[in-house]
């Protein structure tokens, strides 16, 4: 992959990349961080995507709490924020920056609730059976904290996880509406913002037994 359409900015978004984007409907976004727990483990890159392809990075700081580009942009309840597993990247903005993400579409949902004749799951399994691509997911482990110097490979990776999800999402909508689960989804979509809130407070497993 070329970096053609692909921009990279720190700590937030030019206004013009803002204003840019919220003449879109919707949005694919992905983050980067240094672990699984946003309370110990930093967010470093956040990636975007429009419908046309345009990929932007925003290079996050070390105890960097503000981004009010970024927070409007994620805030806007006209355009639609695609996740792949909604529920991690939408609790680190939530953590770092207090931003209280909507609308939310997350493909992992999604394809847990359309393709039930597979287990597979994983934004690579999507990408190659919806799009006819593989995923090259080999910097996936890889150190994003010094994000002045990733590489060009890092970076590849990055754009390629939020590149395909606009169209993933379209794929899935029409197999969920085809076979009614449309409307069951939409309500695990709603249920998001809970269960990050439950995850923010490490509560778990509360609605087991």
């Amino acid at each position: 992959m070329t970096l053609d359409n692909f921009q990279v900015f720190d700590g937030d978004l030019s206004a013009e990349a803002l204003n840019y984007y919220l003449e879109t409907n919707a949005i694919a976004v992905d983050t980067e961080t240094m672990g699984l727990n946003p309370q110990r483990d930093r967010l470093c890159l956040i990636q975007l995507c429009d419908a046309n392809g345009y990929v932007t990075a925003i290079r996050i700081a070390r105890g960097q709490t503000e981004a009010p580009n970024l927070k409007q942009l994620m805030e806007a309840e006209n355009i639609e924020k695609i996740f792949h597993f909604a529920r991690f990247d939408v609790a680190q903005f939530r953590y770092h920056f207090g931003i209280v993400t909507k609308p939310i579409f997350c493909t992992k949902i999604a394809s847990k609730i359309a393709r039930t004749y597979t287990s597979n799951h994983g934004l690579k399994n999507l990408v190659q059976e919806l799009e006819g691509i593989e995923l090259d997911k080999s910097a996936q482990s890889s150190d994003w904290g010094n994000a002045a110097n990733l590489t060009p490979k890092q970076l590849s990776y990055a754009a390629n996880d939020v590149r395909y999800l606009i169209p993933v999402r379209d794929k899935l909508t029409v197999m969920l509406q085809r076979e009614e689960r449309w409307e069951i989804t939409q309500k695990c979509f709603d249920c998001i913002p809970v269960f990050v809130d439950l995850d923010l407070h490490q509560f778990k497993d509360i609605f087991e037994h």
